[in-house]
């Protein structure tokens, strides 16, 4: 896909990665998507991987005074990514992030609970899983969700991702073994601006792509 080139929806996004990844990987044990716009995407990669499809959960930490800039991210278990350049610029201290960690780690469970009701984490240990997310800006989700997985004994880890700038592509790559990105547009200044329809995906909808048989 050339540079800045757009996907119609997340529907469009999902069946290109899943033909991506169907072309380069033949032997996958799970799919985990990250709600709530990664599952249509998660879905068809799933399937054309024939792998069971489940979630991962991050949420990010926002900046003391702008809640959407994220300065880093936490997972359900607690694992957490720093955006120490975005901590810095935003003069966020040491006891503000706890805090802030401690509270998002908290809500971060409390949707991983809403989506898999009585069902427990997934055992990962020994596993090839690929992570799927609609896009990703400064990757500080994908990080968290990345530590959570190597944590838990994931064999190996590769990210999915449609579109993503250069840089965020680079270091994630630094920490999964494999990153499937299918757009590195330098004109990135957010995932939406990728796609013709980019609405929100609610958890009702999110839910029913995770239950769907393939």
């Amino acid at each position: 896909m050339s540079d800045g080139e757009r996907f119609t929806d997340r529907a469009d996004a999902g069946d290109r990665l899943a033909a991506a990844l169907a072309d380069r990987h033949g032997d996958v044990d799970r799919v985990v998507a990250i709600p709530r716009g990664g599952l249509p995407l998660g879905r068809a990669v799933a399937d054309a991987l024939a792998a069971p499809l489940d979630v991962v959960v991050a949420k990010k930490i926002g900046a003391p005074d702008n809640p959407e800039y994220a300065i880093g991210a936490v997972a359900t278990d607690g694992s957490v990514w720093r955006t120490e350049s975005a901590i810095r610029r935003t003069g966020a201290d040491e006891a503000y992030f706890e805090r802030e960690r401690e509270r998002v780690a908290e809500r971060s469970r409390e949707k991983a609970a809403r989506y898999r009701g009585d069902e427990t984490e997934p055992p990962v240990a020994g596993e090839r899983v690929v992570i799927v997310d609609d896009g990703a800006a400064t990757g500080a989700t994908l990080h968290a969700c990345l530590r959570q997985l190597r944590a838990a004994d994931a064999a190996h880890l590769t990210v999915a991702i449609p579109v993503a700038p250069p840089d965020t592509v680079d270091a994630l790559a630094a920490t999964a073994d494999e990153v499937v990105c299918l757009s590195t547009p330098t004109n990135f200044q957010g995932v939406g601006q990728f796609y013709e329809r980019f609405g929100q995906v609610t958890d009702e909808e999110a839910i029913a792509y995770l239950d769907a048989e393939p």
